[in-house]
């Protein structure tokens, strides 16, 4: 089954760092963007951080300049190293993952992770 799974996550401090895996696996199809959206409580979800196969990437506001977002295309892992915590990041984060088909670009699907508890204490 193809499956994006999300690892590290748990608890941080205010200032302090967290880095957050998702591999993907499972016969996905070749991935084009992969990142991480969050939901905090009594928020909407909103995009964290993505990056194209080619390492593009793109910052939400609320983390530009704090987090860095990568990826291995060979194990087809992105990470999220998060830097300077703030308690308003607090939340569940989502790996997704966009795949195209190599030789059939047109067929594309989209995977996401189950979530994994972030938590940043003042």
């Amino acid at each position: 089954q193809a499956q994006l799974v999300e690892s590290g996550g748990g608890l941080g401090q205010a200032g302090g760092s967290l880095r957050l895996s998702c591999a993907g696996s499972g016969g996905m199809l070749a991935t084009n963007l992969m990142g991480w959206h969050r939901q905090a409580p009594g928020k909407q979800r909103e995009s964290v951080a993505d990056i194209t196969h080619d390492g593009v990437t793109t910052y939400g506001d609320f983390v530009k300049g704090r987090f860095t977002i990568s990826r291995d295309n060979i194990q087809n892992t992105v990470f999220l190293e998060m830097n300077n915590l703030k308690p308003e990041d607090t939340g569940l984060y989502y790996c997704f993952a966009n795949g195209r088909a190599r030789i059939a670009p047109w067929i594309t699907k989209d995977y996401w992770g189950q979530g994994i508890q972030v938590t940043v204490s003042s």
